[in-house]
C-alpha cells in the first residue's frame, strides 16, 4: 500500500498488537516510538501518513506530542487512543486536531475501519 503508519504507545505488546493487525491487513511500512518525545523527535524524519499514539504515556503524553507534531506538520493525520474514562482528554486532542480516536481495549475491525477512513 506504500503508506507509512507510526505507533506510538509505551507499552510494546500493544504496538505489536496494532502492528500485526496493520500488517496482516496490507500495511507493512510501521514505524514505532515509545513514547510523544520519541515521536516528535522521528517524526520529522519518517514522515508517516498516519500516527497511531496513546494518550498516556510517560516522559510526553499523547496531548503535548500531538501538539508538537501539529507544529511540524499542520496536516498530520493523528489518531489518539485512549482508556476508557478519558472522555475529556480525547475532546482535547480532536480539538487540537486529532483525526479520530480509538478506545482500548482495540477491536481489529475497528483500528482498521479508522484507518483506512483516514488513509482511503
Amino acid at each position: 500500500m506504500g503508506k507509512k503508519i507510526m505507533l506510538v504507545d509505551d507499552a510494546s505488546f500493544m504496538r505489536m498488537m496494532i502492528k500485526d493487525t496493520l500488517t496482516k491487513n496490507g500495511y507493512t511500512e510501521i514505524v514505532e516510538a515509545p513514547n510523544g518525545q520519541a515521536a516528535v523527535t522521528s517524526y520529522p524524519v519518517e514522515r508517516p501518513d498516519l500516527v497511531i499514539m496513546d494518550i498516556t504515556m510517560p516522559v510526553m503524553d499523547g496531548l503535548e506530542a500531538l501538539k508538537l507534531i501539529k507544529e511540524i506538520d499542520k496536516d498530520a493525520r493523528v489518531v489518539m487512543c485512549s482508556a476508557m474514562g478519558q472522555e475529556a482528554m480525547v475532546v482535547d486532542a480532536l480539538k487540537q486536531g486529532a483525526k479520530d480516536f480509538i478506545v482500548k481495549p482495540f477491536k481489529p475491525d475497528r483500528i482498521m475501519k479508522t484507518v483506512n477512513g483516514i488513509l482511503g
